[in-house]
């Protein structure tokens, strides 16, 4: 029988995100909802066998950049690159960060913080909101933390970058209502979640990741 020209399904039209941070925790779990709810999904973070294995799971609906963000000469060419294998962005969501319980308060630990989770956190949070300014409309996710309402003696550092990231957020969001962009800022602030981060903390109630994704993905 010759094919109905005149009557064929039109292609599925898929959404795009990106998720940077995507190889474990609640970033690897939210790529998974985001799948199930119509999006191609480009995925980032440091360790490629965990990424590839994600990609497997769900055929052509998956591209991936292996890559660390404190290497900014990488970061924003590794996002473009995503951009166009997924043909455009809808939504970038930023889940990617470090943390240390520094009680001696060494300099190192400290510095490494706040070159990830603020330096590298605004090289990638400007690069896409200037996208998102040329090509509307675009929602723009920073996982943040409740961390950022006070400061830690244990994590001086952390909660500090904590409270820049949704400082940052909220100055973006305010950009685009003032300039009448179209383009959504989110700020998601998890409390404790059962993660690699959060490994010896003695935590009471805290969801799994999985259940912290449907949750996030609900906001």
């Amino acid at each position: 029988m010759e094919p109905d020209l005149f009557h064929q399904e039109p292609p599925k039209q898929y959404k795009k995100a990106i998720v940077v941070g995507a190889s474990s925790g609640m970033g690897k779990e939210l790529v998974k909802i985001l799948v199930k709810r119509g999006y191609n999904v480009g995925i980032t973070g440091r360790r490629e066998h965990l990424l590839k294995e994600l990609k497997a799971a769900y055929p052509g609906r998956i591209f991936y950049k292996a890559f660390d963000i404190r290497d900014l000469s990488q970061t924003t060419k590794s996002i473009r690159e995503l951009i166009r294998s997924l043909d455009g962005l809808d939504l970038l969501v930023l889940s990617s960060g470090i943390g240390f319980l520094n009680e001696e308060l060494d300099t190192e630990p400290e510095f490494q913080t706040i070159y990830t989770n603020v330096t590298a956190f605004t090289d990638i949070m400007t690069f896409t909101f200037r996208y998102f300014q040329k090509h509307p409309p675009g929602h723009l996710v920073g996982l943040t933390s409740i961390a950022a309402l006070r400061g830690n003696k244990s994590a001086p550092a952390y909660n500090a970058s904590k409270a820049y990231q949704s400082n940052y957020l909220e100055g973006l969001r305010q950009k685009s209502r003032k300039q009448h962009l179209k383009i959504t800022v989110t700020d998601i602030r998890p409390g404790f979640v059962a993660t690699d981060m959060a490994k010896g903390e003695k935590l009471f109630w805290a969801p799994s990741p999985e259940k912290a994704a449907g949750q996030i993905y609900r906001a």
